[in-house]
C-alpha cells in the first residue's frame, strides 16, 4: 500500500502545526529520499535502487484519520483515505547516506527532549532503499515511475508515538540529520 505525499501537507523542518487540526497525531520517524534522476521499471533492490537517489533526509510522518480503529478498514478504504497520511515534515537533504549501513542507521524519536522510541533502518523491510525499490517495483504495475524530483517516505523506522495537542516532536537520524515538528 503507497498513498501520495502532496505539497500542501508537506513542510520544511521545524514545522509548527497547529495540533488540534490532527485527530490522532500518530509520529512516525521515516527516512527520506529524493530522486535524482527517472527510474525505469524492473527488477529493482535495496542495492540497484541506489544509483537513482540523490539525497537522503530525516522525516515525520503526522498519520491521521477520523476512525475508531484503522486496523479493521481494510486496504481500500486505507487506499480511499490516502494511507491514512495526514502530513509530512522533511529534514534538511544529506548526502551522509551514502557512505553509512541504513540499515544499521539508529533513529531515536523525542517528546519533548525525552527518548520515547528508538528503532533503526533494519525496521523498514530490513532497509529503508528496499522499499525504495518495492516503491519503483510496485508503480510501473499501475502505469506509473518514480521520476527526476520525486520524493519518498520509507515507512516507519520506530515504533510509531502519539504525540499531545502541544508538544514538540524531534526525531534523530544520526549523520543524516534531524526533524522537528512543534505542535502548537
Amino acid at each position: 500500500l503507497f498513498g501520495t505525499l502532496m505539497s500542501a501537507t508537506s513542510y520544511a523542518s521545524p514545522a509548527k502545526l497547529k495540533g488540534s487540526d490532527y485527530n490522532v497525531r500518530c509520529m512516525e520517524a521515516e527516512f527520506g529520499f529524493e530522486l535524482a534522476t527517472d527510474v525505469p521499471a524492473g527488477n529493482h533492490d535495496a542495492q540497484s535502487i541506489r544509483p537513482y537517489v540523490k539525497c537522503a533526509f530525516a522525516c515525520l510522518e503526522i498519520v491521521n484519520h477520523h476512525h475508531q480503529d484503522w486496523t479493521r478498514l481494510g486496504a481500500p478504504l486505507l487506499v480511499a483515505d490516502n494511507a491514512i497520511h495526514g502530513a509530512w515534515v522533511t529534514g534538511a537533504p544529506s548526502d551522509a547516506w551514502r557512505d553509512i549501513d541504513l540499515a544499521k542507521q539508529v533513529v531515536t524519536l523525542y517528546a519533548e527532549g525525552r527518548v520515547v522510541q528508538t528503532g533503526s533502518g533494519a525496521a523498514v523491510l530490513g532497509n529503508p532503499l528496499n522499499a525504495l525499490a518495492w516503491l519503483a517495483n510496485e508503480l510501473p504495475r499501475h502505469g506509473r515511475q518514480l521520476k527526476a524530483g520525486d520524493r519518498v517516505s520509507s515507512g516507519v523506522a520506530t515504533d510509531v508515538y502519539f504525540a499531545k495537542p502541544v508538544e514538540r516532536v524531534e526525531a534523530d537520524f544520526g549523520a543524516i540529520g534531524r526533524v522537528a515538528i512543534d505542535f502548537v
